[in-house]
């Protein structure tokens, strides 16, 4: 797999800026939870307050302060406060604060503040500490419900005279009044039922009382509240705008990297199994390398279109939601985030196990039914012929039936891993709810931290389900990725040496075979045998033999399809070893025995050697191969469309134009491999009279079964069971090679094959 994402390195900027986009948005998606925590606590229950230090004091609220306070924490109290009136200079910080609380109305130069200054986290603890209690004694002050209950119950034991004239005085004014050492028994008190508080009803508490004060110092509480919560949605809201924007760009971008990469892939497929000789598609069938180029590639391309967001966007939102949960959360629940991965990775990783063989096998049924499928297509007059449509049926079915059984497998657990994963992911909300709003009612936690601890557990399972989609497409495309590189990686037994030979001018045309034996690939028995003759330009050198004797294969070996497993094979005085295959075949025009067409017009396949071929050029090739009769007699003539492998042309035709394409290349070496056998005798010898024209100066190699296709020849090479039994013309031969005038006599009479001579 890492083989093949190598070829993402062309992709480097595309990747790099997906990873920075992915780290943005999981930012921004980690941001969202907060924000709604603190849209409920602070928001909502908190009216707006944010800090449980109050950030404005009047005069008043501060001398109350003193009375409840030491001299020492009264000193760091207003120390960390600012005094705004008429005789000083009011910063623009201290005036946007001002005008949070109070408006754009309120007249800083007649009503004294005192405005908390900008302070670092160690000393904003250090003053909460202090300030918490004094803040909770002034609030109860404030109150006139709890004021009057208070000042009731102090009046309990305090005699008629001073009861009576303490009844119609304010409850401050009666604790300014006190001895100092009443007030501190009085606050002493009050303070230890204050610290028996949990933290969080403290904090809330706090809150509240910083509300009380805001309250009775005429701040809009409301109103401060929702440009709170008003505010904080617009941040919210633009968070999130942000992730969706990173999202839709990381879509566009992976599925570009994604597309480039299988592009280059198919590419890098379609030029190694151009370099293929015979013996490694022997080793590939046809079928197999359709589908790792087209299917197996699919299967990358699509991992790697969600890949990115699984590899790096999962991991950060995990852990990140981890850390946010263990930092900013209450962790007491974090043992049911650690239950609910473990859940899933056992789901996970069983499936895996399961599906993971069932994956190698696909490819492989996908490779069998793309095999069958292409040889009943292709074989489909033969199969008609014979009467053989059912047995075909049969034999396509098993293949498709094979393939749905490992399909419907391999669906069937991977759909049950999604409704398995959801009913954990909601089994984990109902334990989240059930725990925390315990938590809730006993003061542990704030309704706003269970909510974000609700998100951020979410996201950590969210990243996990990423990951098992993952899961689902890795196998597959793990298989998928080895098959390409085993494509990508296998060494064509044919290559072109590292300092390539030129050919002699001298020996322009000449091919000589000199003492050649070969031998496929794997096999036991010499195919051809101490072969040994010349083709030399400006002659017709032909080759005959009985059915398996090995003339197409010595046909195979001039332009290096396969190369001699012993003596020499030269062109224009060069071994062909020596020489780059592409200088090779450029110099040879090669008519296989199976003519073979392209689906284009008749132009484009004449000119398949030369796309700017001049028309007259194309023109004198057809004409030679005897094809412009059927040519002209089209309505688009040159035009016309030729389809898929030629099956709108007969055979001969067909031939025709494969002729015709050779003659236009205008090569040095004409090789015609049984080229003829589609022809009349009259179409064919039109076509050696004026193809011997075209070929004065040329080498031509004739391998043929007709003998009346090769009587004029300048040299016949008689083949039998891979040797060669006999070189000469066609009067020596049957005088002198049994093995030849048999052949010619199973074809010809004897007054014929004199006739001719």
């Amino acid at each position: 797999m890492l083989k093949v994402l190598k070829n993402l390195k062309k992709s480097f900027w595309a990747v790099l800026i997906i990873v920075i986009l992915l780290c943005i948005q999981a930012w921004a998606d980690l941001e969202l939870p907060d924000y709604t925590s603190r849209i409920v606590n602070n928001g909502i229950q908190s009216s707006g307050i944010e800090k449980p230090i109050p950030e404005i004091l009047n005069k008043d609220s501060m001398e109350l302060i003193k009375i409840f306070t030491s001299e020492e924490d009264y000193n760091k109290i207003i120390g960390n406060y600012t005094l705004l009136d008429k005789d000083k200079n009011v910063t623009n910080e201290q005036k946007e604060l001002v005008k949070k609380y109070f408006g754009d109305n309120y007249n800083i130069e007649v009503n004294d503040i005192y405005v908390l200054n900008k302070l670092d986290k160690e000393k904003e603890e250090e003053l909460t500490k202090i300030i918490v209690n004094p803040i909770m004694e002034l609030a109860v002050l404030k109150t006139p419900e709890q004021s009057n209950e208070i000042k009731e119950k102090m009046l309990e034991n305090v005699p008629e005279p001073q009861k009576s004239v303490m009844a119609n005085m304010e409850l401050i004014d009666i604790i300014k009044s006190m001895p100092k050492e009443q007030i501190s028994q009085m606050l002493e008190q009050f303070n230890s039922q204050i610290n028996e508080m949990p933290d969080s009803i403290k904090e809330q508490a706090v809150i509240s009382s910083i509300k009380t004060v805001y309250v009775n110092m005429g701040v809009d509480t409301d109103k401060l509240q929702n440009n709170y919560i008003f505010i904080s949605g617009l941040q919210m809201l633009l968070v999130a705008l942000i992730s969706m924007v990173c999202a839709i760009t990381i879509m566009l971008f992976s599925s570009r990297v994604a597309a480039k990469l299988g592009k280059n892939l198919r590419e890098k497929i379609f030029k190694k199994v151009l370099s293929f000789s015979h013996s490694e598609f022997t080793e590939f069938s046809t079928a197999s390398l359709i589908t790792r180029s087209t299917n197996d590639i699919q299967q990358i391309q699509s991992l790697i279109a969600m890949m990115f967001r699984v590899l790096v966007y999962a991991p950060i939102m995990g852990i990140g939601a981890f850390g946010k949960v263990l930092v900013q959360s209450n962790n007491s629940m974090a043992w049911i985030i650690g239950v609910a991965i473990l859940a899933i990775i056992f789901i996970i990783g069983t499936l895996f196990i399961i599906a993971m063989p069932r994956f190698k096998k696909l490819q492989l049924l996908i490779d069998r039914i793309n095999q069958v499928s292409r040889e009943i297509l292709t074989g489909i007059p033969v199969i008609r012929a014979f009467h053989k449509e059912k047995h075909e049926e049969d034999r396509f079915e098993k293949a498709n039936m094979d393939l749905r059984k490992t399909n419907t497998f391999i669906s069937r657990a991977m759909s049950m891993m999604m409704p398995m994963l959801m009913f954990i992911m909601n089994a984990t909300m109902i334990l989240i709810i059930w725990v925390g709003g315990q938590n809730v009612d006993q003061g542990i936690l704030q309704v706003g931290d269970m909510m974000a601890f609700i998100q951020y557990t979410m996201q950590i399972l969210i990243s996990f389900l990423f990951i098992s989609m993952l899961s689902i497409m890795l196998p597959r495309a793990s298989v998928a990725a080895n098959r390409i590189v085993d494509v990508l990686e296998t060494d064509p037994c044919i290559k072109d040496p590292k300092k390539a030979k030129e050919f002699d001018a001298n020996k322009k045309g000449l091919v000589e075979f000199k003492n050649v034996s070969f031998r496929y690939p794997d096999a036991d028995t010499e195919i051809l045998e101490d072969i040994t003759f010349t083709a030399k330009p400006g002659e017709t050198t032909a080759i005959i033999g009985s059915t398996g004797s090995g003339k197409s294969t010595i046909i195979n070996l001039i332009p290096r399809f396969y190369d001699v497993t012993e003596g020499e094979l030269l062109v224009d005085g060069v071994n062909v070893q020596d020489v780059a295959q592409k200088d090779l075949r450029n110099i040879i025009g090669l008519v296989p025995q199976k003519g073979v067409l392209f689906s284009g017009t008749i132009e484009s396949n004449i000119k398949y050697s030369d796309r700017n071929m001049e028309d007259e050029k194309m023109i004198e090739a057809a004409e030679i191969a005897q094809a412009t009769e059927f040519i002209e007699g089209k309505e688009e003539k040159y035009k016309s469309e030729i389809a898929q492998s030629g099956n709108n042309v007969s055979g001969g035709q067909k031939q025709r134009l494969a002729i015709a394409r050779a003659i236009a290349k205008d090569p040095e070496i004409f090789i015609f491999d049984d080229s003829f056998s589609a022809l009349d005798f009259k179409t064919d010898s039109k076509l050696r009279e004026a193809l011997g024209k075209k070929t004065l100066n040329k080498t031509v190699i004739i391998v043929a079964q007709r003998i009346s296709t090769i009587l004029n020849a300048d040299q016949i090479v008689v083949l039998d069971e891979g040797k060669v039994v006999g070189i000469g013309k066609h009067e020596e031969l049957m005088k002198d090679n049994e093995t030849y005038r048999q052949i010619a006599l199973s074809q010809l009479s004897e007054e014929e094959l004199g006739g001719d001579a």
